[in-house]
């Protein structure tokens, strides 16, 4: 059975969705921190090198999205362009790549977003800030109206 290859890129574009998910996640949100930190002492402090190779892995979303391709492959069965072992071969290149392109571009996303609530946090402390100024001058200018009323009648 020949599948056209719209269907394969398409295919291609929608498996590479939750690998992207899966790896991100595991990588890099906060539900797998305490795994995360112990398996980055693990890779830096391992005492073999398979052993700090090993743990790596769970750290790194590149390298991650590889093995998640490999459980993805295995339960879509998905081929690119050959119907055998080649077509295997180029899925197993072609997601991971992917969806590394899907995690940049949610990174960009989740920076800029970051960077906009950075940005109106300075806005408002800013805003803030000069309200101070405003009411600091103000008592200031009472206080010396208090004081040249108060010198004022002792002359």
């Amino acid at each position: 059975m020949s599948v056209s290859l719209g269907t394969q890129v398409t295919y291609l574009l929608l498996i590479a969705l939750p690998i992207a998910c899966v790896s991100w996640t595991v990588t890099h949100e906060e539900v797998f921190r305490e795994l995360r930190e112990y398996c980055t002492r693990c890779s830096v402090e391992g005492s073999t090198l398979p052993r700090r190779k090993f743990f790596y892995i769970f750290t790194c979303e590149y390298c991650f999205s590889h093995y998640v391709t490999v459980v993805f492959l295995l339960i879509t069965h998905f081929h690119l362009l050959f119907p055998d072992w080649r077509g295997t071969l180029m899925a197993f290149f072609s997601l991971p790549y992917v969806a590394n392109l899907y995690m940049g571009l949610f990174a960009q996303t989740k920076l800029e977003a970051k960077k906009d609530r950075v940005s109106a946090k300075v806005i408002q402390e800013e805003l803030e800030i000069k309200q101070l100024e405003k009411e600091c001058k103000a008592i200031d200018r009472e206080e010396r109206e208090r004081e040249q009323q108060r010198v004022r009648p002792a002359a």
